[in-house]
């Protein structure tokens, strides 16, 4: 893959990483009617993940903050710092102003609480393709 923005043509491929299975199912069931994703990968940990990041270049990573090991702040960090175009959603219990800042700062596209925020990742996904970015909300990025 390249490492232009997605087209229309092309369809998204997705990366989960979390260790809550039970989160995992429901944001796959929520994503599957989504029309322009083509694959979803899982990981449950830092390392997976890394493996997983290593092997294909990813438009989107959906990323819990606490993993076993090392933690989601240090996979954000790792995604960003090796450039490319993968986009980052922080997907957390940890919504707190101190998560929301320190990942903007790192460079999350998106941060959302999962608790309060669940049901907005099918339209934020849906939309990925057409050009529209990190979106602010109350000068919060959600």
């Amino acid at each position: 893959m390249n490492n232009s923005p997605v087209s229309r043509k092309e369809k998204l491929l997705i990366l989960i990483v979390d260790d809550n299975m039970c989160f995992v199912e429901r944001m796959i069931g929520l994503l599957e009617e989504v029309k322009n994703i083509g694959y979803i990968n899982v990981a449950s940990d830092y390392d997976e993940a890394s493996r997983l990041l290593l092997s294909e270049q990813h438009d989107l990573v959906l990323l819990d903050i606490n993993l076993p090991g090392k933690n989601g702040i240090e996979l954000l960090k790792k995604i960003k710092s090796a450039g490319g175009t993968t986009k980052v959603m922080m997907m957390t219990n940890h919504a707190e102003e101190y998560y929301r800042v320190l990942c903007r700062e790192l460079g999350a596209d998106y941060f959302l609480d999962k608790s309060n925020d669940f049901a907005k990742v099918p339209g934020i996904v849906s939309r990925m393709d057409d050009g529209i970015d990190t979106l602010v909300l109350n000068n919060n990025f959600i």
